[in-house]
């Protein structure tokens, strides 16, 4: 058995060009395109870059974004009444907090501060605990493409043995949800789990998020199962890897997403998604 690839590059595509119309749509209502601002704190490479190319997918779609930069020395206060002026601001659609953020700076509450109906990457205590009640509002960009990449399989979900390997507040446990929201049977695996080997194998949907490159030997994988690698580590030869073996796992998996071009392009197009959900939520809101 060779797995099939999920292209998550292609599948991107395709939700960005069916945003277009519902854009175009919006800015037919309303006399404006879609709206978002992104914050920045400090000068992290990775984030730049990130924060980059999220604006060039938002350009791209036709959605406006405003960048706000701010230093990483700046006072708590500072970030907190900018996120009020945007909240205040009835142009702008979503907010989004580039993580990480320095020392110093609590992500919990900064996020808190953010209206839950602009929280276009799905992180707000509200956002999270309504995917807890099955009643999904702006969901989590990560696990949200994750499910769109599993759905383009054609593979039902319902009643499948599910484990997902990291437990974090942004991907692993609202990936859980998600699963069992599908009708799965989740298993959370994370550094304190000493029988990771034999949940592996018993996993018909395998969805790791651990940040250790290798962690998954490929022959762990149980023969058929979807496997989805969420991580993106370089290496000192610059290549990038993930969690799971790839080759090796290949060989056994069903369908396997690749590194890089899996997961990455998709947790950006869910931004996008979040963002138009956002604003036409606000505009059927205004209208009613």
């Amino acid at each position: 058995m060779t797995a099939q690839l999920i292209d998550g590059k292609r599948i991107a595509k395709d939700i960005r060009v069916g945003l277009k119309g519902r854009i175009a749509d919006f800015r037919e209502a309303t006399g404006r395109a879609p709206k978002i601002a992104v914050i920045i704190v400090g000068e992290d490479t990775a984030s730049q870059i990130y924060v980059r190319l999220k604006r060039a997918d938002c350009a791209e779609v036709g959605i406006d974004s405003l960048l706000h930069e701010l230093p990483a020395a700046m006072p708590r206060g500072e970030l907190h009444s900018l996120i009020q002026q945007l909240n205040n601001d009835e142009t702008v659609d979503g907010i989004l907090l580039q993580n990480p953020l320095p020392r110093g700076v609590n992500p919990i509450e900064a996020l808190e501060v953010i209206r839950a109906d602009k929280d276009v990457d799905g992180f707000h205590p509200y956002n999270l605990g309504m995917l807890a009640l099955r009643r999904p509002v702006l969901r989590c960009c990560t696990p949200k493409g994750v499910m769109q990449l599993i759905d383009s399989t054609g593979v039902p979900l319902l009643g499948k043995r599910a484990l997902v390997i990291g437990a974090s507040n942004h991907v692993g446990r609202p990936m859980a949800l998600e699963l069992l929201l599908a009708g799965c049977t989740v298993t959370i695996a994370h550094r304190f789990t000493s029988n990771l080997q034999e949940l592996v194998q018993g996993a018909e949907v395998l969805v790791s998020a651990s940040g250790k490159r290798g962690l998954i030997k490929g022959d762990w994988v149980r023969p058929g199962a979807i496997v989805i690698d969420i991580t993106i580590v370089r290496a000192h030869d610059g290549r990038l890897y993930g969690d799971v073996e790839f080759d090796a796992a290949r060989m056994r998996a069903s369908w396997i997403t690749p590194v890089p071009g899996g997961v990455g392009p998709m947790t950006r197009a869910a931004l996008l998604q979040n963002a138009v959900i956002a604003a036409e939520r606000r505009l059927a809101c205004q209208g009613a």
